[in-house]
């Protein structure tokens, strides 16, 4: 190769290097090792004194840290409260999120600021709070990249589209998480996350009710409990009322749902059809049989969903408060 010709291919890798390697490749296990270094015991303080008042406190982050990664990437723009309404939260598929998810945030900042003032961000307090009340819950420990900084950016207009919905099927759902660098397998692990989770009967309530003109009941539902879901959720049943995703142990984070979803008692479309598709249904028969292996998934697939859209560096900010931008 010419000299020219190699100074061009050297200049086009390095940028392609740049662009990819983009955030994820400056998240460090050890990043505050010098700046912070209790970080995170000291949320993990926090985390467990707010789950020991409400349980919902453990699904309500895990799911908060999801919703934030999957609009414009891991950085606490789900956390912005506006006085207009039109932040991220406000966004109709943020409505139903936990006040307790957005609380454990907050009072885990407030605890690393009391210590290390204006060094740790939301986004990674966030990181480390989704990781902790998994394993509260009973779920795997793993170790939580860190150095996200906090967005700038927080709009309601943003977030369509980029949230799975309750009626999904596969492709769609592969469709998203790939936009999210998320492989199916990734996407069926962190599917798992329902084994702590909740929904509302509205989500699922056209499975149960005239699903057809052959079948009132979805025929993928296991009869005996399609019947204990019409029983919880009546026609016109109260729109706040909730129900567990895991019929067995909603409180514990174990591989029931992937065995829920065998037996046809997976309560969203966007869950059984995990285990409908032949071409995902190998997968849920592995997690539902072996659990370490689900638990292993589950916590590779979570590190790879903390690297999404991070911003580093000068990138954004650290605020000193997560339900405002810095003044």
């Amino acid at each position: 190769m010419e000299a020219g010709g190699r100074g061009l291919w050297l200049a086009m890798l390095m940028i392609t290097i740049m662009v990819s390697g983009k955030g994820e490749a400056q998240l460090s296990e050890s990043f505050y090792n010098s700046s912070c270094p209790n970080v995170e015991s000291i949320v993990h303080q926090a985390v467990a004194k707010k789950a020991n008042q409400t349980f919902v406190t453990i699904p309500g982050t895990l799911r908060l840290f999801f919703h934030d990664c999957f609009c414009q990437g891991c950085d606490a723009s789900i956390m912005i409260a506006s006085p207009n309404g039109d932040a991220e939260k406000d966004a109709p598929d943020n409505l139903s999120l936990e006040g307790d998810g957005f609380d454990t945030v907050i009072k885990s900042k407030a605890a690393v600021e009391a210590v290390c003032p204006g060094v740790v961000s939301c986004a990674d307090i966030m990181a480390i709070a989704a990781r902790d009340v998994v394993v509260l819950a009973g779920g795997p420990s793993f170790k939580v990249e860190l150095g996200r900084r906090d967005g700038l950016i927080s709009k309601a207009s943003l977030v369509a589209g980029r949230l799975p919905e309750p009626f999904f099927n596969l492709s769609q759902l592969n469709a998203l998480f790939a936009k999210n660098n998320l492989s199916q397998f990734d996407m069926i692990a962190l599917s798992g996350a329902h084994t702590i989770g909740f929904s509302h009967c509205d989500n699922f309530a056209n499975r149960l009710y005239n699903f057809s003109n052959s079948s009132q009941v979805d025929p993928s539902l296991n009869t005996t409990f399609a019947k204990h879901l019409m029983q919880e959720c009546p026609k016109n049943a109260d729109p706040q009322f909730v129900i567990g995703l895991d019929d067995v142990s909603p409180q514990i984070f174990d591989n029931f749902y992937y065995q829920d979803l065998v037996g046809g008692k997976g309560v969203l479309t966007s869950d059984e059809v995990l285990f409908t598709d032949p071409a995902s249904q190998p997968t849920v028969r592995d997690f539902a049989s072996n659990p370490g292996t689900f638990n292993g998934a589950f916590a590779t697939a979570m590190r790879k969903l903390g690297r999404v859209g991070v911003l580093t560096g000068s990138e954004g900010q650290i605020r000193k408060d997560c339900t405002a931008f810095n003044s």
